[in-house]
């Protein structure tokens, strides 16, 4: 299976690590610094880089702007059970943004890393 990379920059890279390791069976790939980490779950590599690490992610551009935490874009985790899953992620005192959501693709909430990075958790449609 070919693996997609996806980079989030995040506030503290432990916590994230812990995050997604005690909450989404992320597993820990690398950790060769404390400013940076790549997790992986299944073909996924989530590459998290400290918002003020030394590596070339966190860089300002030209303008001046520096990449920061947040925003909208997001990676999307199937799950079988939508409504336990959020209830127990709920019971771990995680935030999301928004409650569940239902279209005609399947249901879907926001829930948000500790730096503030959305994931999107889905349930397709039962058949």
């Amino acid at each position: 299976m070919a693996h997609i990379n996806v980079r989030y920059i995040v506030d503290d890279v432990d916590t994230t690590i812990a995050f997604y390791t005690q909450h989404l069976d992320f597993i820990v790939k690398m950790h060769p610094a404390p400013s940076f980490a790549i997790l992986q779950r299944g073909g996924l590599n989530l590459l998290v880089d400290a918002k003020n690490g030394p590596g070339g992610a966190t860089q300002a551009m030209p303008d001046g702007r520096k990449p920061e935490p947040g925003g909208w874009n997001r990676i999307q985790i199937k799950v079988d059970d939508l409504d336990g899953f959020v209830e127990t992620l709920r019971k771990a005192g995680l935030r999301f943004r928004n409650e569940i959501v239902t279209g005609f693709g399947g249901k879907q909430i926001l829930l948000e890393d500790p730096a503030g990075n959305p994931i999107e958790l889905f349930e397709t449609p039962s058949k």
